[in-house]
């Protein structure tokens, strides 16, 4: 599983780049407002969401850690495809977009395309309470004990194949008494081989 690049810009096209990553390209699906700012040949380093269907593997890249999970988070949304959450992280910032979810205004998410009133609303109602743990791109999620997983954590279950989700949920059912990032890993791959 692929969860981060670096590399030069080989081409971009309307929506997305091809990233050369040590003479490997890489077809690498970008919001608009990262789009704009990228140049042939910068170097650039994403945060990749790798998104496997049947008949594809498709990467969606991000520049920061809270945007990666602020498009993982749209894409437990019914309705809510890998298009229409880069569509959303492209029309504002996460903050502004956790700043409309929280005062439960569906407006911001209408004008992407593809989003309708109900899905929009649907999207307020079923992440108002899931943003608070976006923090500023280091990850901590806590749990219902107040007990905070270290971004560390996730990454080093990220680096397994779990998704950031899935890392999260597992971190927050690891009894609190366990202390040291180790511990808490080994004690969260346990929880997941039952």
């Amino acid at each position: 599983m692929i969860a981060y690049l670096r590399g030069k810009i080989q081409n971009k096209q309307k929506n997305y780049i091809i990233l050369n990553v040590r003479d490997i390209g890489y077809l690498v699906f970008v919001s608009e407002t990262i789009f704009v700012d990228l140049e042939i040949g910068q170097e650039i380093e994403l945060y990749i969401h790798q998104h496997i269907r049947e008949d594809a593997h498709t990467l969606y890249g991000f520049k920061s850690l809270e945007q990666l999970e602020m498009f993982e988070l749209l894409l437990t949304i019914s309705g809510i495809g890998p298009k229409s959450a880069l569509a959303v992280i492209g029309i504002a910032s996460v903050d502004d977009i956790k700043d409309s979810i929280s005062r439960g205004d569906s407006s911001l998410l209408i004008k992407v395309s593809g989003i309708g009133k109900k899905t929009a609303e649907r999207v307020v109602l079923d992440l108002r309470d899931k943003i608070a743990h976006i923090s500023h791109g280091v990850l901590q999620a806590t749990d219902g004990k107040g007990m905070i997983t270290s971004g560390e954590e996730i990454d080093a279950l990220m680096a397994l194949g779990y998704s950031m989700f899935e890392a999260r949920d597992v971190l927050r059912q690891v009894d609190p008494s366990i202390k040291g990032s180790g511990e808490r890993i080994r004690a969260a791959l346990r929880l997941i081989g039952r």
